[in-house]
Protein backbone atom coordinates (compact mmCIF):
# COMPACT_ATOMS: atom_id res chain seq x y z
CA UNK A 1 0.00 0.00 0.00
CA UNK A 2 1.18 3.45 -0.40
CA UNK A 3 1.57 5.71 2.40
CA UNK A 4 -2.19 7.44 2.00
CA UNK A 5 -3.28 3.95 1.86
CA UNK A 6 -4.51 3.42 -1.10
CA UNK A 7 -3.02 0.62 -3.16
CA UNK A 8 0.13 0.74 -5.56
CA UNK A 9 -0.85 0.75 -9.42
CA UNK A 10 0.64 -0.66 -12.40
CA UNK A 11 0.33 -2.03 -16.26
CA UNK A 12 1.98 -2.37 -19.50
CA UNK A 13 2.49 0.17 -22.20
CA UNK A 14 -1.07 -0.50 -23.66
CA UNK A 15 -3.15 -0.83 -21.04
CA UNK A 16 -4.05 -4.27 -21.56
CA UNK A 17 -2.60 -5.09 -18.49
CA UNK A 18 -3.62 -3.23 -15.18
CA UNK A 19 -2.61 -4.26 -11.77
CA UNK A 20 -3.09 -3.39 -7.99
CA UNK A 21 -0.91 -4.22 -4.94
CA UNK A 22 -2.86 -4.26 -1.73
CA UNK A 23 0.06 -4.67 0.66
CA UNK A 24 3.57 -3.55 1.24
CA UNK A 25 6.45 -3.36 -1.97
CA UNK A 26 9.87 -4.45 -1.18
CA UNK A 27 12.16 -1.80 -2.24
CA UNK A 28 14.07 -2.05 -5.76
CA UNK A 29 16.96 -4.75 -6.21
CA UNK A 30 18.44 -4.35 -9.63
CA UNK A 31 19.14 -7.78 -11.07
CA UNK A 32 21.55 -7.96 -13.75
CA UNK A 33 21.55 -11.55 -14.69
CA UNK A 34 21.94 -12.38 -18.15
CA UNK A 35 17.99 -13.40 -18.44
CA UNK A 36 17.51 -9.91 -17.31
CA UNK A 37 19.83 -7.85 -19.21
CA UNK A 38 18.30 -9.41 -22.70
CA UNK A 39 14.11 -9.07 -21.24
CA UNK A 40 15.58 -5.01 -19.51
CA UNK A 41 18.05 -3.70 -22.18
CA UNK A 42 20.49 -3.79 -19.21
CA UNK A 43 19.29 -4.93 -15.94
CA UNK A 44 15.90 -5.36 -14.21
CA UNK A 45 14.83 -3.24 -11.31
CA UNK A 46 12.26 -5.44 -9.76
CA UNK A 47 10.35 -4.63 -6.45
CA UNK A 48 8.15 -7.80 -4.66
CA UNK A 49 4.85 -8.72 -2.81
CA UNK A 50 3.21 -11.20 -1.35
CA UNK A 51 1.24 -12.95 -4.45
CA UNK A 52 -2.29 -12.83 -2.15
CA UNK A 53 -1.39 -8.87 -2.53
CA UNK A 54 -1.33 -8.52 -6.38
CA UNK A 55 -5.27 -8.18 -7.84
CA UNK A 56 -5.05 -8.34 -11.68
CA UNK A 57 -7.54 -5.94 -12.91
CA UNK A 58 -6.97 -5.63 -17.23
CA UNK A 59 -5.52 -9.04 -18.08
CA UNK A 60 -6.58 -9.37 -21.62
CA UNK A 61 -2.67 -9.06 -22.74
CA UNK A 62 -1.40 -11.50 -19.86
CA UNK A 63 0.87 -13.83 -20.65
CA UNK A 64 3.36 -16.15 -18.73
CA UNK A 65 6.72 -17.63 -19.86
CA UNK A 66 8.64 -20.06 -18.36
CA UNK A 67 11.80 -19.76 -18.16
CA UNK A 68 12.89 -22.07 -16.05
CA UNK A 69 11.46 -25.23 -13.44
CA UNK A 70 11.74 -22.59 -10.99
CA UNK A 71 10.30 -19.43 -12.51
CA UNK A 72 7.88 -17.96 -14.58
CA UNK A 73 7.75 -14.24 -16.02
CA UNK A 74 4.72 -11.92 -17.23
CA UNK A 75 4.19 -9.82 -19.69
CA UNK A 76 1.56 -8.00 -22.41
CA UNK A 77 1.09 -10.14 -25.26
CA UNK A 78 -0.13 -7.10 -27.10
CA UNK A 79 2.56 -4.50 -26.75
CA UNK A 80 5.70 -6.66 -25.15
CA UNK A 81 5.99 -4.95 -21.60
CA UNK A 82 7.80 -6.78 -19.09
CA UNK A 83 5.63 -7.21 -15.76
CA UNK A 84 6.38 -9.81 -13.32
CA UNK A 85 8.82 -12.16 -11.95
CA UNK A 86 7.15 -15.31 -10.41
CA UNK A 87 9.46 -17.69 -8.45
CA UNK A 88 7.53 -21.16 -7.49
CA UNK A 89 9.38 -21.34 -3.74
CA UNK A 90 8.49 -18.30 -2.66
CA UNK A 91 5.04 -16.61 -1.97
CA UNK A 92 5.71 -13.51 -4.00
CA UNK A 93 5.59 -11.72 -7.33
CA UNK A 94 8.55 -9.94 -8.65
CA UNK A 95 7.38 -6.48 -10.50
CA UNK A 96 9.53 -4.85 -12.85
CA UNK A 97 9.29 -1.47 -11.26
CA UNK A 98 9.18 0.74 -14.33
CA UNK A 99 5.61 -1.04 -14.95
CA UNK A 100 4.38 0.70 -11.44
CA UNK A 101 2.39 4.35 -12.12
CA UNK A 102 4.48 7.08 -10.34
CA UNK A 103 5.35 8.24 -7.68
CA UNK A 104 6.33 4.80 -6.35
CA UNK A 105 8.42 6.35 -3.05
CA UNK A 106 10.72 3.10 -3.10
CA UNK A 107 14.36 3.32 -2.85
CA UNK A 108 16.94 0.78 -4.43
CA UNK A 109 18.19 -1.75 -1.85
CA UNK A 110 20.26 -4.10 -3.49
CA UNK A 111 22.42 -5.09 -6.54
CA UNK A 112 22.50 -8.82 -7.68
CA UNK A 113 24.24 -11.04 -10.24
CA UNK A 114 26.43 -8.43 -10.77
CA UNK A 115 29.51 -11.02 -12.00
CA UNK A 116 26.89 -10.69 -15.40
CA UNK A 117 26.41 -7.28 -15.27
CA UNK A 118 26.90 -5.53 -18.69
CA UNK A 119 29.82 -4.29 -19.34
CA UNK A 120 28.79 -0.49 -20.03
CA UNK A 121 26.73 -0.66 -16.64
CA UNK A 122 28.39 0.97 -13.63
CA UNK A 123 26.86 -0.35 -10.19
CA UNK A 124 25.40 1.88 -7.78
CA UNK A 125 27.61 3.33 -5.07
CA UNK A 126 26.60 2.66 -1.07
CA UNK A 127 23.95 0.03 -2.33
CA UNK A 128 24.58 -3.85 -1.13
CA UNK A 129 25.70 -5.44 -3.62
CA UNK A 130 26.02 -9.37 -4.50
CA UNK A 131 27.64 -11.13 -6.78
CA UNK A 132 25.19 -13.71 -7.42
CA UNK A 133 21.29 -13.94 -5.23
CA UNK A 134 21.18 -11.87 -2.03
CA UNK A 135 20.36 -15.05 -0.71
CA UNK A 136 17.25 -13.45 1.52
CA UNK A 137 20.00 -10.83 2.55
CA UNK A 138 17.98 -7.98 1.84
CA UNK A 139 15.26 -6.30 4.12
CA UNK A 140 11.54 -7.80 3.44
CA UNK A 141 13.38 -10.40 0.47
CA UNK A 142 11.05 -12.93 1.12
CA UNK A 143 7.88 -10.13 1.37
Amino acid sequence: MSEDGDPHTGGCLCGAVRYEVHGPLRGIVDCHCTMCRRLHGAFGAHSKARKAHVKIVEDRGLKWYATSARVRRGFCSECGTNLFWEPAHQDATGIVAGSLDQPTRLVRIGQVFTAEKADFVDLAEGVPTFAGSSAGALDNDHV
